[in-house]
């Protein structure tokens, strides 16, 4: 476990200065946050972030594919995610950028839904990925969405690429 531990805080010194020495794609207003939130700490308190500039740093594990109006951002260690919505045609998030790493920043929104709404919502996220929907998974109080609303990001390119 301390090994990849290690071995993760690498990866994200490495993309940090990549980010500070000017490397990767840059889009919208790129990156000027210093410290990044860990996913798993906006998501178990994101009352403490609501409305607030953050900076999150992950593996892209979903874009979108109509527009490339959002990318989810994965913690590779805990494997939990948070969406990225930035305004449609301001900035475009290309599938290729799929497994690369992102540092993303913009403010932390928190969207109440009801259960017909969050149905609503999620067979429609699920029709434009592609994937069929399972009514049955979401709760009947509904849920509360969370997201960053990007302003900018840098992607990394992986070593791979």
């Amino acid at each position: 476990m301390k090994r990849i531990a290690l071995i993760t805080l690498v990866i994200a010194m490495a993309a940090v200065s990549f980010v500070l020495a000017g490397d990767g794609d840059n889009y919208g207003d790129g990156v000027t946050i210093d410290a990044a939130v860990p996913v798993e700490t906006l998501l178990s308190s994101p009352d403490d972030y609501i409305g607030k500039a953050v900076r999150v740093d992950g593996v892209i594990t979903g874009v979108c594919k109509k527009r490339g109006c959002w990318m989810q951002i994965t913690d590779p260690d805990t494997g939990n995610g948070v969406r990225i919505k930035v305004d449609d045609g301001v900035i475009v998030f290309p599938p290729e950028i799929m497994g690369e790493t992102a540092i993303v920043e913009g403010t932390l929104e928190g969207i109440p839904l009801t259960y017909e709404q969050a149905c609503a919502y999620l067979e429609q996220e699920a029709s434009c990925q592609g994937e069929k929907f399972d009514k049955s998974a979401v709760p009947e109080g509904g849920i509360t969405f969370y997201r960053i609303k990007g302003t900018g990001a840098v992607i990394v390119p992986t070593a791979e690429s």
